[in-house]
């Protein structure tokens, strides 16, 4: 095997976080294709490759449709595009690796070696999650050699469904933090021990939370910060 073709939910330059984390690692004992879910609205379906780091190969594509992420309206053209890809760069030998369940119709006539599924969160919980989702994370489960969790809630809630099931927490990048610079200017008069949240802010956080947290300790926080956040989709 000297491929893994990896069908992703995120794309590659929006945060840095655990699928890259991972892949940028394992790019240098097999070479990465990341698949990213499709660019809609195109005059046209087209594949753009981009190499955003030594062993990665990030293959965005474009479709003609509107739907969001990989809908069954762009099965027929992600399929073209792949094939023509695959084609190209001869690619023969691999693995496939899921991040998102949604792609799976894409695995089917890819005469993969293996399949991995890599479960970093709950995505049937966010806001208007395919309805198909929780039944292809079933068939992918059935369907992987391998599967992750990306912690221990995950991994308690996931363990029955898979026989070769590994908790795989996702973690803290220390050499990175290690090198923080100053205060930032917003946060640079607030006096110590410091409360906030750091992290994705989605449908997930309890902004109220927050905001009570703020409101009981108003020299570390404004409440008025937590109460404006915006949940945002990924």
């Amino acid at each position: 095997m000297d491929h893994l073709l990896v069908f992703s939910h995120l794309r590659w330059n929006f945060v840095w976080q655990r699928p890259q984390h991972l892949l940028s690692r394992l790019a240098s004992r097999w070479r990465v294709v990341f698949i990213e879910e499709p660019e809609t609205g195109a005059p046209r379906p087209e594949l753009t490759c981009l190499t955003p780091c030594d062993g990665v190969q990030v293959w965005r594509p474009k479709v003609t449709g509107h739907a969001p992420g990989f809908h069954d309206d762009h099965l027929a053209q992600l399929r073209l595009l792949l094939t023509a890809a695959m084609a190209a760069d001869d690619l023969r030998d691999f693995w496939l690796w899921f991040y998102t369940p949604m792609a799976l119709p894409l695995a089917a006539g890819l005469k993969a070696r293996g399949g991995v599924y890599d479960c970093m969160d709950e995505l049937s919980a966010f806001h208007q999650a395919p309805r198909q989702l929780v039944q292809r994370e079933n068939a992918l489960f059935k369907g992987a050699d391998l599967a992750f969790t990306g912690g221990p809630s995950l991994q308690a809630a996931k363990q029955s469904r898979h026989p070769a099931m590994h908790c795989f927490p996702s973690s803290v990048d220390a050499a990175h933090f290690a090198t923080a610079g100053p205060d930032h200017p917003l946060q640079a008069r607030l006096p110590h021990p410091r409360l906030g949240w750091c992290g994705v802010i989605d449908e997930r956080v309890d902004l109220a939370l927050l905001a009570h947290l703020a409101d009981a300790r108003p020299p570390c926080a404004p409440a008025e910060a937590a109460r404006s956040a915006r949940p945002r989709g990924r």
